[in-house]
């Protein structure tokens, strides 16, 4: 196969990259390394990297003409300041615009796109989430400037009329996983800052666990529209806590602080995995403090030197 993934430097997309050309695929990667790492993908005879932003209509339609993709993953996103409405608008909507209208000029097989939980709103009218649940419901709707462009992206491919997924994500994490509540616990411990706990619950799905259905989707498997992956179990961020300690292997000098939400935080978004189970015969089975561990080896391998939210939150 020839693939391009946008993001393909970042988290998810680095390690989609080196699943495919493990297993002899051709991969071209765009990223603009706002949130990606030069670290995360190495040098490789079937891998071409362009470093530029998918908001560039020229550069995007070079590099498919180019390229001449038979799949598409978009895994770029903004994300990384709650505040910057318009650089969200531009990667997430317009990006996402220029990634469509060439994937349609090039006759691209499927597109593979990533969206967020958070589609749902901040108030979930059900536990776990399925499909029925309307987008955005409740109180302070879309939660973020993220969530609101994930989703305009989301619905300008589902307008395409392309053969296309879109995995509706629970929170990833692992190795090069530089956002989110475990990568901020590992750099706060190892520079001798004082942590707290949020009183809030999330279903985390290690990496590795979430590519093997990726690479399902590119292999043919699954019909167009929405998926959810996740493991359908949720965990307190005490809980997290908990393991990354273990899997420091140190002892506090007294219990973790636990602080309530904020308003623009949600106690708790378990999303329903039944769909993709059923259409992917595929259930997560990395074990939380197996895959905390295998992040934490990572951390301290590479380093962290930044993490990011796309939660507006206080500092400590």
């Amino acid at each position: 196969m020839k693939v391009l993934i946008t993001g393909g430097a970042g988290f998810v997309g680095s390690h989609l990259t080196d699943r495919l050309l493990a297993q002899g695929h051709e991969v071209l990667v765009i990223d603009n390394y706002q949130t990606g790492r030069r670290d995360n993908l190495k040098p490789h005879s079937n891998l071409t990297i362009v470093e530029d932003t998918i908001s560039d209509k020229a550069i995007v339609d070079k590099t498919f003409d180019d390229f001449k993709p038979e799949y598409v993953v978009h895994a770029a996103a903004s994300y990384k300041d709650p505040h910057a409405w318009m650089e969200d608008a531009m990667t997430n909507v317009v990006g996402t615009i220029n990634i469509v209208t060439a994937s349609q000029r090039l006759n691209v097989k499927r597109v593979i796109y990533f969206q967020t939980a958070l589609c749902y709103g901040l108030q979930p009218i059900e536990q776990p989430i399925t499909f029925n649940h309307p987008l955005f419901s409740g109180k302070y709707e879309g939660g973020s400037s993220y969530a609101i462009s994930k989703t305009g992206g989301e619905q300008y491919i589902e307008l395409s009329g392309l053969d296309f997924i879109s995995f509706r994500l629970a929170n990833a994490y692992g190795p090069r996983n530089i956002s989110g509540p475990l990568p901020t616990f590992y750099h706060r411990l190892t520079n001798d800052k004082r942590c707290f706990v949020m009183d809030t619950r999330r279903d985390f799905i290690y990496i590795d666990d979430l590519v093997d259905v990726v690479v399902k989707a590119l292999n043919g498997e699954g019909s167009r529209g929405y998926y959810h992956i996740s493991t359908g179990s949720d965990y307190s961020i005490k809980e997290l806590f908990d393991a990354t300690i273990k899997a420091l292997d140190i002892t506090l000098d007294e219990e973790v602080e636990v602080r309530p939400r904020g308003e623009d935080d949600v106690y708790t978004i378990l999303i329903d995995p039944s769909k993709t189970n059923n259409d992917f015969n595929w259930k997560a089975s990395t074990q939380l403090e197996d895959g905390v561990a295998k992040a934490i080896a990572y951390y301290k391998e590479y380093g962290i030197e930044q993490t990011f939210t796309h939660l507006t939150q206080a500092e400590d």
